[in-house]
């Protein structure tokens, strides 16, 4: 009984957080709107460009001009699912202005929910272009119905991956906005470093090598390969260091951004107006 009085509390909770950030996006529609159509000129680009070179029947590693689509496409959902690492600081920062961020911080309430409640209305607030997206994708590039769910699966992780990296964010924005700076040029690089809109092969061996140190090129990559290879025990076995590095950063990322949210917020508290 104690068990489901705990689910009930935490979902009403989570829930709550979930509601209010909805509503206090719906108040700025036409941010929301160029939210989604921003990441469609960011790949026009690389559609060109490497539509120019597949009539040469050029391939980058795997990708042919029978499936570039698919990488260019999911390009644009993680360009969407990117708004979690940037629009969760964004938010506390709003909060912090409109002065309600203390008391929810101060409150006893846990942090996962705070944390969830901003994946869940961000995922929200996603959830048309990115459907619309899948539904194309789907339509260029079949997949099977088991694929479909561990695809579903997959973005749920890296959702939540990235809102434990904007939870890290979040609270250097309010707390201390040198370091937040410094954390923000620091996301940038890794993201043009993590093959986004542009195949692993198209890049010069120099910035391969740092491309292979980074994390979330991995993570972003093991969702193309799954979708194109269409069989998930032969994706699993093929790429387990991107299956590896996909569970450790699913497992970690979030339990360490509420970690150092809670270690900042008690060593700077909210630093500003």
């Amino acid at each position: 009984m104690n068990f489901f009085k705990i689910l009930r509390r935490s979902i009403l909770k989570t829930s709550a957080i979930t509601e209010k950030n909805i509503q206090m996006h719906l108040r700025w529609k036409y941010t929301i709107l160029t939210a989604y159509f921003a990441p469609i000129i960011t790949i026009l680009m690389p559609i060109i460009v490497l539509n120019k070179f597949f009539e040469f029947n050029t391939e980058f590693g795997p990708w042919t001009a029978q499936n570039y689509i698919v990488f260019i496409f999911i390009g644009y959902i993680i360009m969407l699912l990117r708004r979690l690492v940037n629009e969760i600081p964004a938010e506390l920062r709003r909060e912090k202005f409109y002065k309600t961020l203390s008391a929810l911080i101060v409150a006893p309430f846990n942090r996962f929910y705070l944390l969830i409640g901003y994946l869940l209305s961000e995922l929200f607030m996603i959830s048309i272009p990115v459907i619309i997206f899948f539904v194309l994708i789907f339509l260029f590039y079949p997949i099977s119905f088991f694929t479909i769910l561990f695809v579903i699966s997959l973005v749920i992780g890296i959702s939540l991956i990235f809102a434990g990296m904007g939870f890290i964010i979040g609270i250097f924005a309010v707390s201390n906005e040198n370091i937040w700076s410094i954390m923000g040029f620091i996301i940038n690089l890794v993201f043009w470093a993590s093959c986004v809109t542009y195949p692993y092969d198209l890049f010069p061996n120099e910035i391969k090598i740092f491309i292979n140190f980074n994390p979330i090129y991995f993570i972003i990559d093991i969702l193309r390969w799954t979708w194109i290879e269409n069989d998930i025990i032969l994706t699993i076995t093929q790429h387990p260091i991107h299956i590896f590095v996909f569970i450790i950063f699913l497992i970690i990322v979030p339990i360490v951004g509420v970690y150092i949210f809670n270690l900042i917020y008690k060593k700077f508290g909210i630093s500003g107006y």
